[in-house]
């Protein structure tokens, strides 16, 4: 049986330990209302009515906003469900 010799480096970095979560984030379109949107926030993500409000909001007047964030394949299904009731979204790794 071979020896090894000599100290095992450790990962240190904890950049291999810590996995950033995932957004889906919703943008602007000159297509949706913005009740339409508010409804899909609602019905998808189970947001009371205000909380969808300023989300929308958000998407009408900054041209974005996050409405979700987790792990990537939450987040994928997310943005798929979303593109299924017509919004335009993508996801991102949090930046903060």
């Amino acid at each position: 049986m071979a020896q090894v010799e000599g100290e095992v480096e450790e990962l240190t970095n904890p950049l291999f330990f810590v996995d950033r979560p995932w957004v889906t984030v919703v943008w602007d379109d000159p297509v949706n209302l913005m009740s339409y949107v508010t409804y899909v926030f609602m019905s998808l993500f189970n947001y009371s009515k205000e909380r969808a409000t300023e989300l929308m909001l958000l998407v009408h007047n900054e041209g974005r906003a996050v409405v979700s964030s987790g792990r990537r394949e939450e987040m994928e299904r997310d943005v798929a469900r979303l593109h299924e009731f017509g919004l335009w979204a993508t996801l991102a790794r949090d930046d903060q």
